[in-house]
């Protein structure tokens, strides 16, 4: 007996689905086809299946009609990352110094060492303060972000609240050509763009996969958070009463951020349009229940997969880039820096784009790691010969000012920051992730291409308005 002999009714119904569907659907057939089918399973378990008080099914709809409400999902999930975003920066500020000021000891005393050894005051600049500080920055300023920020991050997806964040917003990234999967790479994003580009495994869909890949660069790492919260603070924070500064401060560092997700969303209806054109594939989320979160696991899955691999790469690539840096600021030509040769050659283009050569060189010079890009902006404004951290805020914000800043300078360089190229860890794993030279290269000048638009559009309309 065939299955179509068995099952008429059901049979039948699913061919008049699929023949209204191609009329009035049009290409969500599937979809309609599995909410259909998903229907027809839950009115038959409601009459087969009896329900005791105790069953906790009943607790995980009731959550998810809150969680997952078309009025209070995005809402509710916005919440939810502002929670994490402050206590990773509030969390990440003590750790964070006193890393530092160890590493920062041991510098004092590697230099010792050198000096006793009459090492030549080069190769103890290069290694010492050029090598080993530019690891020392990177070490202090990305660790303790990552591990709070990832346990937070996996604890949340522990818990089963990730899955409802890719349904929330599944309908927008479908619009855009991708689809809700990407919801939860892009969350990993904030932690980590390199490990976020792992995470885009999780996707079968290889053109989607890309998608999610190509954009995930417009999301800021804990690398970025650092200048984007001193900024915030020093320029935005600061232009209003004491009493509501700290939340005008981190209001725009949440901006910034949803600024970023907005740019994922747009590029990535573009690019599902040029040059990575398809349909989204379906996407049926079997929504997984509630659980009690597993400490052992969530501190093995973000300290050790996490926060350790992703620091070793970091680790790996700013090392040359602290030495680029000692030598930019200690080689001469004609009395001057080549770190001011070239900064000086820089600062008409960067005037168009509301920020000065410093500053576009720094971003330059920090392609290794996002972490050193205010020390250099620091070293270049001081012509110093290594890099350098101001602690009290009122005297970088002097500095700063000093050399012409003003809230346009702040704002553009924080969107610049949001939006360029990843660092070279992130095109690392790019490149493993998509085997192609030709993506990676994509993906390292299609930001920074929207980055020079999107900042010369803020000083037009600034200079427009003012």
């Amino acid at each position: 007996m065939s299955s179509q002999d068995r099952y008429p009714d059901e049979l039948e119904r699913i061919f008049e689905i699929a023949a209204e569907s191609k009329d009035k659907y049009g290409k969500h057939i599937h979809e309609k086809l599995v909410t259909s089918i998903y229907q027809r399973a839950s009115s038959i378990s409601e009459n087969a299946v009896c329900r005791t008080k105790s069953n906790g099914g009943d607790f995980d709809r009731k959550l998810d009609r809150i969680l997952t409400s078309r009025w209070l999902g995005i809402p509710i999930m916005i919440f939810l990352l502002a929670v994490v975003f402050y206590i990773t920066i509030a969390g990440a500020n003590y750790p964070s110094a006193m890393i530092a000021q160890f590493l920062f000891w041991v510098e004092g005393l590697l230099d010792k060492v050198f000096n006793f050894l009459s090492a030549p005051w080069w190769l103890t600049g290069f290694v010492v303060h050029g090598v080993y500080r530019g690891l020392a920055w990177v070490v202090s300023v990305m660790l303790p972000p990552m591990a709070i920020f990832f346990p937070l991050f996996t604890l949340l997806e522990d818990l089963g609240y990730l899955p409802r964040i890719s349904f929330n917003l599944d309908r927008m990234f479908r619009w855009s050509g991708a689809q809700g999967k990407q919801a939860l790479t892009m969350g990993m994003g904030f932690g980590c763009n390199a490990a976020a580009i792992i995470s885009t495994r999780i996707i079968d869909s290889p053109r989607e996969k890309l998608l999610a890949i190509m954009t995930n660069n417009f999301v800021p790492c804990n690398g970025r958070w650092p200048l984007l919260i001193v900024l915030a603070t020093m320029f935005l924070g600061s232009a209003f009463p004491a009493g509501i500064a700290s939340i005008i401060s981190v209001a725009s560092v949440l901006g910034v951020a949803l600024f970023g997700v907005l740019i994922t969303i747009l590029s990535n209806r573009l690019l599902s349009k040029t040059v990575l054109k398809g349909e989204p594939s379906s996407f049926q989320l079997e929504l997984p229940p509630y659980r009690k979160p597993q400490v052992l696991r969530i501190l093995y899955t973000s300290l050790i997969d996490r926060t350790i691999f992703v620091l070793w790469r970091a680790i790996i690539m700013a090392a040359p880039a602290g030495g680029l840096i000692w030598l930019l600021g200690n080689i001469d030509v004609g009395g001057i820096s080549l770190m001011q040769h070239i900064a000086s050659f820089l600062n008409p283009f960067a005037q168009y784009f509301g920020m000065d050569g410093i500053i576009l060189l720094a971003f330059f010079i920090a392609i290794p790691a996002n972490e050193i890009v205010i020390p250099t902006i620091i070293m270049g404004y001081l012509a110093a010969d290594q890099m350098l951290d101001i602690e009290n805020m009122d005297s970088l914000r002097s500095l700063l000012v000093n050399n012409g800043w003003t809230a346009l300078t702040a704002v553009c360089t924080m969107l610049f920051s949001l939006l360029h190229f990843p660092c070279s860890t992130t095109s690392m794993t790019i490149y493993k992730e998509t085997k192609s030279w030709k993506w990676t290269l994509f993906s390292n000048i299609y930001p920074l291409i929207l980055a020079f638009i999107v900042t010369f559009i803020v000083r037009w309309i600034y200079e427009l308005i003012w």
